[in-house]
């Protein structure tokens, strides 16, 4: 069985890590640096940094500091935010990333996925996917969350998989931020339907949330934020946790 992998987030909007509910309200969590810093002596399996209005501002990842956590890290580190070309992907590599993180250009251009994963290998590239229920379907929603889709999550993992995504981060946008636990039920339909990791997103509020969705779900890792920047459920305490529940974590 694959080991199950802790994954802080650190969403970034003007230099700052900031964390909201439900995507909206966001307030300030830290300097990104010192937070990557933290996580990886507290024992975390990766880091995503996610630039969250690079799409909605029509501009690229911040490079410069990608390139200055990434001098400070040794844990696999996933980026993400306003990456649309297979040139904005050797950018961001060069300067540290071990894998990228795209969301609306894959929805926009599905070929991306393709050229991405034929260029750099599958193994570094992500399709993130806010997915929100709404009335009574699981839609993806593109640029920060702000746009609703026509796209069926699952059908859209689906193909995200054949064109050749190596991971999926699925992000429930009406658990975000709420602590009330993961979506099992999307993770569950998303994880079974594709042969490749998905990372559960979305709700952690405790160690117990991620011991379900581990328990009852296929995903091979869990990403939370708020509980880990403001120390409510530390990395270490989490892992000890799981490994209490004969949860196999690295």
């Amino acid at each position: 069985m694959l080991k199950k992998r802790i994954i802080p987030c650190l969403d970034i909007k003007d230099g700052t890590t900031v964390k909201g509910i439900n995507f909206e309200g966001l307030r300030n969590a830290g300097d990104p640096v010192e937070l990557a810093v933290k996580y990886e002596q507290e024992g975390a399996d990766e880091l995503v940094f996610l630039d969250i209005t690079a799409t909605l501002e029509d501009r690229k990842t911040f490079a410069d500091l990608v390139k200055e956590i990434a001098r400070q890290l040794s844990i696999p580190f996933t980026v993400g935010g306003g990456i649309s070309s297979v040139e904005d992907v050797r950018k961001l590599l060069e300067a540290g990333a071990d894998k990228i993180s795209i969301n609306s250009s894959a929805v926009k251009n599905p070929q991306l996925i393709y050229e991405l994963a034929n260029e750099f290998g599958s193994q570094c590239i992500v399709v993130a996917i806010d997915t929100r229920l709404t009335n009574g379907a699981d839609l993806v929603h593109v640029r920060g969350g702000k746009q609703a889709t026509a796209l069926n999550t699952v059908e859209w993992a689906k193909e995200a998989a054949a064109l050749g995504a190596g991971e999926i981060l699925l992000t429930s946008m009406d658990g975000d931020g709420t602590k009330n636990g993961f979506d099992i039920r999307i993770t569950k339909l998303v994880s079974e339907a594709v042969s490749i990791p998905v990372i559960a997103s979305g709700g952690a509020g405790s160690a117990d949330d991620f011991v379900q969705v581990f328990n009852e779900t296929r995903a091979t890792g869990a990403l939370a934020a708020s509980i880990f920047h403001f120390n409510e459920v530390p990395v270490q305490e989490l892992k000890q946790q799981l490994k209490t529940q004969k949860i196999p974590v690295r």
